[in-house]
């Protein structure tokens, strides 16, 4: 009986990059089951699995080409991260998922608030909570210290004036800039926040 040889990822992944298109073919049928299933799991609709599959693999195929894989023997968990982004980006285009228009009242962390989250709400809560914390980091410290004093560590205005040495009245200016500031920054680059 012959036994039958089995390649690796990382090997098909160096032959891919090298010219042989086979190898991919052999990537994409030895993984499609469990990345189909996985994107199945998540938006229940198999034109929209078909539709992430595809695009997962373009943007496999696109960044193996331009040389920017990286291989550390992690190709599987590679290829379910693009294709757990592209779920979300799903998510955050669809009609289904409200948009913060930044009229009325801009309340950015009443989602992070949330506490009743299906599956595919908690990976599109991670990824918004990623996407705070960024923008919090952009915003001047002295912002920036009130916000995270106000909405992560539930300290009240006068609280926050006794931590920092401010009035109450430059907490609450400062907690308002910072507002507005995320929001100048979520339009500058139309960053979609949704629930």
């Amino acid at each position: 009986m012959k036994k039958i040889k089995t390649t690796t990822d990382a090997v098909l992944v160096k032959q891919y990059i090298a010219g042989n298109e086979e190898a991919l073919s052999q990537l994409i049928n030895r993984h499609q089951q469990r990345i189909y299933n996985f994107i199945f799991s998540k938006v229940f609709d198999k034109d929209v699995t078909e539709d992430i599959f595809q695009d997962t693999f373009i943007k496999v195929i696109r960044t193996l080409k331009r040389g920017k894989y990286n291989e550390e023997g992690k190709f599987v968990p590679w290829v379910m991260r693009i294709a757990h982004n592209l779920v979300i980006d799903h998510f955050r285009k669809s009609n289904r998922m409200p948009k913060f228009e930044g009229k009325g009242d801009f309340n950015i962390f009443s989602v992070i608030e949330d506490g009743g989250l299906d599956a595919e709400k908690e990976m599109v809560k991670d990824q918004i909570e990623s996407d705070v914390r960024g923008l919090i980091k952009e915003l001047p410290e002295d912002q920036r210290d009130v916000l995270v004093m106000r909405i992560y560590k539930d300290m009240s205005f006068k609280e926050i004036s006794e931590r920092t040495g401010v009035s109450i009245n430059t907490a609450l200016g400062r907690m308002r800039y910072a507002l507005i500031n995320m929001r100048k920054v979520i339009d500058k680059h139309n960053i979609v926040l949704t629930r």
